[in-house]
């Protein structure tokens, strides 16, 4: 499918959101040509009309930068990669790939982030966008970043609901296991995520490190440029603060795992008690239980209780003993 954006006829500062026909030729105005899931001829009609070559799914999924940013006849490619899902239990990564040519602006994706759909409501909006590629490009650049800093604001406070859960105190050993497998799940998810969106950041700081060098190679205006360097402080503060919630989530999941050891230990140590408490009786009965015929205290007429009482005291004696220590 391809959409394309061109200034309004009727509004000036708004763009005509418009989907093409297969027959329908690009309109030679249009500022913002948005390839969703393209089909083959539809790729070959978008490099026709700018003389470029759209790359496919596979080349987007390149990891070499000279692959992935690059200039090739007077068209500059940058292929990055945007976190989509973010809202449901399997988020992903997918290659998104701009072009800039002459006043134009091509976008090739294979998926939907809310980026694009939140620019297209700005660009519908008066002066929601650039009258270039490039500055609609910088605009939705920006608009990505503003998602993924609501996906670290959203994560950040599930975090935080997460560590007051590890931290809080239960009596009840059935319902703090059930929160243990809970919170070890939800840990795994949000540091998913996290690190996906993290990868996603660190792609985009590629890119707009190599459009930044572009833009003083072709003396851009300083408007630009100043937006460029605003946009890398942005992301670069965004990156370490995904980088504190990767390192605090860590800290959670150790933290979870020990308490789970506890729990482990605890259950442990009473078995080991309960075995030390009737190892004594164990003991006293075995002893009485011997077939040997010259035994004195079988004769005794109260030697059954006082080896019951014996091993009765026997038996408590260690768990006194183990309470004064504080060890139960």
């Amino acid at each position: 499918m391809i959409v394309i954006h061109r200034p309004s006829d009727e509004t000036p500062g708004i763009l005509d959101r418009r989907i093409l026909s297969e027959d329908e030729p690009i309109p030679p105005d249009a500022l913002w040509i948005d390839l969703i899931r393209p089909t083959p001829a539809e790729d070959r009609k978008t490099e026709i009309f700018l003389g470029i070559e759209v790359p496919t799914r596979e080349e987007q999924k390149d990891i070499e930068p000279s692959e992935l940013l690059y200039a090739e006849h007077g068209a500059r490619y940058l292929t990055t990669r945007l976190l989509i899902r973010a809202d449901e239990d399997d988020p992903e990564l997918s290659g998104i790939t701009f072009i800039l040519k002459g006043n134009a602006l091509v976008t090739v994706r294979y998926a939907e982030p809310r980026a694009f759909s939140m620019f297209t409501q700005k660009a519908g909006r008066p002066y929601g966008c650039g009258r270039s590629g490039e500055e609609i490009l910088g605009g939705l650049v920006e608009t990505i970043m503003d998602r993924a800093a609501d996906i670290l604001q959203l994560a950040g406070e599930r975090i935080d609901s997460l560590s007051r859960t590890v931290f809080r105190s239960n009596a009840d050993p059935g319902v703090r296991n059930a929160e243990y497998q809970d919170t070890l799940r939800a840990l795994g998810h949000w540091g998913d995520l996290i690190s996906k969106q993290r990868e996603s950041l660190v792609s985009i700081e590629r890119t707009l490190l190599f459009l930044s060098a572009s833009y003083r190679a072709s003396k851009v205006e300083k408007g630009l440029r100043d937006q460029m360097r605003t946009t890398l402080r942005d992301l670069q503060s965004l990156e370490e603060h995904a980088t504190f919630q990767a390192a605090k989530i860590q800290f959670l999941l150790d933290a979870t795992l020990g308490l789970v050891n506890l729990e482990q230990n605890n259950i442990i140590k009473l078995f080991s008690v309960m075995a030390v408490v009737f190892m004594p009786p164990t003991l006293i009965a075995s002893i009485y239980g011997m077939n040997f015929k010259n035994m004195p205290e079988l004769e005794v007429g109260l030697g059954y209780p006082l080896a019951l009482l014996l091993m009765v005291v026997a038996a408590i004696a260690p768990y006194f003993f183990f309470r004064l220590k504080r060890w139960l």
